[in-house]
């Protein structure tokens, strides 16, 4: 029962969360409060109900299988991502991001961004939502929550995010770990830029 209370606390968490960094820029920089909503009061908060976040992720995990997923993703992406980059609606918003940060910038602001993302997603949410639902309802669960996060970006990427969001929660849920996820997702956000800008 007592763990039961503490899924509820940290969903109830997780829709704050999101609303308030939609609504509100509190750091001045969007990479920032994705850093602060999504990895710092999550870890923090899993510190005060005393649950591990290696429990949720946050952990190297099975690296071997990792790597090899986080590789084979990549290498399936990158065609895909060469077609949908060369869009209008993906070059009218993602171009900006390249010309104000040039190549190591936008890394760096891609990373910083993602980090908190994949924790909260891949790695707070994901293991969360098994306690209460499974494994299997907890990969979709976690997708649709990070679906409706997307609602500012272009509409096939923000679809796309049903599927790719559950091929990273699988990916998390496989390895135990939210790393990987992070790693797929971070080539994926630096090569459509990156090819959006040519």
């Amino acid at each position: 029962m007592k763990r039961n209370w503490q899924s509820v606390i940290i969903l109830v968490y997780a829709t704050v969360a999101l609303v308030l960094d939609f609504y509100n820029d509190f750091l001045g920089r969007e990479e920032w409060n994705s850093l602060l909503f999504y990895l710092v009061i999550p870890l923090l908060l899993l510190l005060v109900l005393r649950r591990s976040p290696a429990q949720h992720g946050f952990r190297l995990g099975n690296w071997q299988r990792g790597l090899l997923l986080t590789i084979g993703g990549c290498i399936l992406m990158a065609p895909v991502l060469w077609i949908v980059a060369h869009r209008p609606d993906f070059q009218s918003y993602y171009t900006p991001f390249w010309s104000a940060r040039g190549a190591w910038g936008t890394l760096l602001y891609a990373a910083e961004d993602l980090i908190g993302w994949e924790f909260f997603f891949r790695g707070v949410l994901l293991f969360t939502l098994a306690d209460i639902a499974g494994g299997d309802w907890a990969i979709l669960l976690q997708a649709m929550l990070f679906t409706l996060a997307h609602l500012t970006k272009p509409q096939a990427e923000t679809l796309s995010c049903i599927v790719g969001g559950s091929a990273f929660g699988w990916v998390a849920w496989e390895t135990k770990s939210f790393f990987y996820p992070f790693l797929i997702h971070l080539f994926v956000t630096f090569f459509t830029i990156w090819v959006a800008q040519l």
